[in-house]
């Protein structure tokens, strides 16, 4: 690994508290000691590792970055993963342990939509608050359900409303849509909010396919659609999937328009045959990813402006699911920060109180949680990009 290229100390103070809670007043009484204990339940192995690795290294650097910055005086801020393989049941346990620990404030779990809604009882019943980085409705929602249960990831209706506006400019007269979605929580959300945007804007659904989440040959489903003569095709898959679908719609010579949901964030740059396909494909996604292509004109750009140096200086290259992570590390230690402490730790109670009104605005974009609203990502946040010369670049 190479060392995180960082201006100095006090420009990356300044990164960290442009991105923390509106009104946040960090206390400066020295007496104030001893860490806040956040503990992360991910993705390392299994089908979900790429999106799980992406969020240990974003976590990883954020603790850095918020230690070395200061702005916790006498506090530091204390991280453990635990990999959960892709498997509901493993991180329940990974949960159950995490909660039973009276020094730990607080959990982040992964891009799991199983486990976090595995996970929901246990969570309320231990009153641990986790801010969840899956996108399914059902993570954090009903709110009765989720008191202590949050979510920072594209919502499927958010994502849907802004793939249908894209189709709607589109300069073909778009007249009919192909959707191929795995067939999971998130992906069944997206079919439906689709199927909603889609009839409110007079566009037809000419067919649609849904796939296994791990399913890796897409020959079957991506030709119906190119058949049913689709304008344009919304593919609505992982990273991965996506990928695939583009290199059998090339293959089967589609002339439509492709259209990837947020799901399909991964890696900022292309490769391989998948990349090639993807070429002029649009998807919808925050603006972080291609930040390099915006102008600073406002303190929260300047901070992810530098934290996507920050990344792809110690890592490479940079991942498009990095920055919620962050930001939920960011929400966790804010909160932690106002919350009343017990000689065990942060009041784990105070805690989510402060998380449930918290707002920020974030490396993601703008993040707002309410009593109401446990899912904190604002339609705001998402933009189009645009898949040119082997990576993604803002589409307008």
């Amino acid at each position: 690994m190479t060392p995180i290229r960082s201006a100095t100390l006090t420009v990356l103070a300044s990164a960290i508290l442009a991105t923390s809670l509106t009104g946040c007043q960090f206390s400066d009484d020295p007496q104030q000691t001893g860490e806040i204990v956040i503990r992360a339940d991910l993705e390392l192995s299994g089908a979900a590792a790429p999106a799980g690795e992406a969020y240990q290294r974003a976590l990883e650097l954020k603790v850095e970055q918020i230690n070395a910055s200061g702005v916790l005086g006498g506090r530091t801020l204390s991280l453990k993963v635990k990999d959960n393989r892709s498997d509901p049941n493993e991180s329940l346990r990974n949960i159950g342990e995490f909660a039973n620990d009276p020094s730990v404030s607080a959990i982040i779990m992964g891009s799991c939509d199983a486990c976090a809604v595995a996970a929901a009882k246990t969570i309320n019943e231990k009153k641990i608050p986790t801010i969840a980085l899956a996108s399914a409705n059902e993570v954090a929602t009903p709110i009765s359900d989720r008191r202590y249960v949050f979510k920072l990831a594209p919502n499927a209706l958010d994502s849907a409303a802004t793939l249908v506006s894209e189709l709607k400019l589109s300069p073909t007269k778009v007249k009919d849509v192909g959707v191929i979605y795995t067939d999971d929580a998130y992906g069944r959300d997206g079919h439906t909010a689709m199927k909603g945007e889609l009839e409110k804007a007079g566009i037809k659904i000419a067919a649609t396919e849904a796939i296994r989440a791990g399913e890796t040959d897409l020959t079957a489903a991506v030709s119906a659609l190119v058949e049913a003569k689709s304008d344009a095709i919304v593919v609505w898959t992982n990273s991965e999937q996506s990928l695939l679908a583009a290199t059998q719609a090339k293959a089967d010579d589609f002339k439509g328009g492709l259209y990837f949901d947020a799901h399909a964030a991964g890696d900022l740059f292309l490769e391989g045959q998948g990349g090639v396909a993807a070429e002029d494909t649009k998807m919808v996604f925050s603006q972080t990813m291609v930040i390099d292509d915006v102008i600073a004109t406002t303190p929260a750009k300047a901070a992810r402006k530098q934290w996507f140096r920050d990344y792809t200086a110690r890592f490479g290259g940079y991942h498009g699911a990095s920055s919620f992570a962050a930001d939920a590390l960011q929400l966790l230690t804010d909160a932690a920060v106002r919350a009343d402490s017990t000689s065990e730790g942060v009041n784990r109670d105070g805690l989510r109180d402060v998380l449930e009104t918290s707002q920020m605005d974030g490396l993601s974009g703008p993040i707002r949680l309410t009593p109401d609203n446990h899912s904190g990502l604002m339609p705001q946040a998402l933009s189009m990009l645009v898949a040119r010369g082997g990576r993604w670049r803002l589409a307008s």
